[in-house]
């Protein structure tokens, strides 16, 4: 048996049968740029398979060799890789900056980094793993896009013959020309190996004068500029200083490019990585640095608390309490992975949990009261009550006792909320219950929620919260 084979034979002990056959048949068979940057919800999309199966078995493929993993900090408005990354600490705080559409981002988990696999050069060696060889577009399409930017055949050989003036591959150290005749559009001169732009503003009576403009490429990130020129000729000098291969590219910034690059794609985004258990449990030693405060816009947090445990105990002894709370972190452990969710630490009885949607946490907090009327039932007992909090909100993911957390207001609310259970209700905040599909999850189960005030404890102002009864 070949090391591979041996490899696939592990991780069908860990993983979903069928993804691991349709890896398998990828590595085997895919073509190259199939092999590159895989996104995992397209893949799960096109082979049919389950979304949470899918990122799982891919994970533990990563940790296995075969597929090496990828943080790429994305521009929003055109799809660009703004910064790859193999491992998440290496995501900077600074501001990343995108030379084509002239703007500045920092680096939100949201939407805004982009996780992929791609294969390892020692189970297949793929063309994106030297790009220097890449032709001009392959590289465009599988190392500058990202895996989310909707691209076919039909709309990239748009791209190429209609929206583009010209391109060239300039090699280190040398220098050429380009004969241009300018319309009256603006122009984008732009460059995706060093990230250089450089605008033209195509303004006023066309001229037949050669109009010139010189350009350099080096290491240093120059600010994108803009120049006014009239439509005609003109002759564009390169020349590349930068050390690497570089790819010049004269684009028409008309509809016809905003509307090829803005067709998007779902993917696989570092906030739905960082509220996966597999990757929470797997790649422990990925995690952030202990300096790095990654900023998250939207994320649910879940709060559990076993009611009266500490009475428990008295009433039933050490063993048989022992036994009923471990049967209780089992159940809710395993609703909360089921749930696209993730355990980010038990405290004694306590359960932290995040999710990326409020509607999985929703349905996760009334999966678990059913499990505990459920685990009551079988042991003719009603000595199982857990009081479920939830809330939404910003926050930072952080590092705090070796363990990747979560740190902010909307933390510390989730958890209060939780207190305000007395028996086996769910209490939710105002950003919860607006979410669309959360309302749509209560109407389904003709739940009405109770609105009514709170004050919470560390809160300034008292806050408007729904029990769900």
């Amino acid at each position: 048996m070949s090391d591979i084979q041996a490899q696939f034979s592990v991780l069908k002990q860990t993983a979903d049968a069928k993804v691991v056959d349709a890896i398998a048949h990828l590595i085997e068979n895919g073509e190259d740029h199939e092999l590159n940057r895989v996104n995992v919800l397209d893949f799960a999309r096109q082979h049919g398979l389950d979304e949470e199966h899918t990122i799982s078995t891919f994970l533990h493929s990563a940790r296995l060799g075969l597929f090496d993993l990828g943080w790429n900090v994305l521009c929003p408005g055109c799809g660009g890789v703004l910064g790859a990354h193999s491992t998440l600490k290496a995501l900077k705080p600074d501001d990343y900056h995108c030379a084509l559409c002239a703007c500045g981002y920092k680096a939100s988990v949201d939407d805004q980094v982009e996780v992929s696999f791609t294969v390892n050069p020692r189970v297949r060696r793929i063309a994106a793993h030297d790009p220097d060889t890449l032709p001009v577009w392959e590289y465009f399409k599988q190392v500058f896009w990202s895996s989310g930017v909707d691209f076919n055949k039909e709309s990239f050989a748009t791209l190429a013959n209609e929206v583009t003036l010209d391109t060239m591959e300039l090699p280190a150290g040398e220098k050429a020309t380009m004969s241009l005749q300018l319309p009256g559009d603006f122009i984008i001169i732009f460059e995706p190996v060093t990230h250089a732009a450089h605008f033209i503003d195509v303004q006023g009576e066309p001229t037949k004068e050669r109009q010139q403009f010189a350009i350099m490429y080096n290491k240093v990130q120059a600010p994108t500029g803009t120049t006014t020129m009239r439509p005609g000729p003109l002759r564009l000098s390169l020349e590349n200083q930068a050390g690497v291969r570089v790819l010049p590219s004269v684009f028409i910034a008309a509809e016809a490019l905003h509307h090829l690059i803005g067709k998007r794609k779902p993917f696989l985004t570092a906030k739905r990585m960082l509220s996966n258990q597999t990757f929470r449990d797997v790649f422990k030693a990925d995690n952030l640095s202990l300096d790095q405060r990654l900023q998250i816009t939207s994320l649910t947090f879940l709060f559990t608390d076993l009611k009266g445990s500490t009475a428990l105990y008295e009433r039933v002894g050490d063993l048989a309490a022992f036994d009923l709370v471990r049967a209780h972190f089992h159940a809710l452990l395993e609703i909360i992975s089921s749930e696209k969710g993730a355990v980010v630490k038990t405290i004694g009885d306590a359960v932290m949990a995040t999710f990326v949607r409020p509607e999985h946490a929703i349905v996760a907090g009334l999966r678990m009261r059913a499990a505990m009327d459920e685990l009551n039932r079988q042991r003719g007992t009603d000595d199982l009550i857990v009081k479920i909090g939830i809330h939404e909100g910003p926050c930072l993911a952080v590092m705090l006792n070796e363990r990747q957390d979560y740190f902010g207001q909307t933390v510390n609310i989730a958890a209060r909320v939780q207190s305000l259970s007395t028996a086996q209700e769910i209490h939710i905040t105002g950003p919860v219950l607006d979410a669309p599909a959360v309302a749509e999850v209560l109407e389904q189960r003709a739940i009405k929620p109770i609105q009514k005030q709170a004050a919470l404890r560390g809160i300034a102002d008292k806050m408007v919260v729904y029990e769900i009864p």
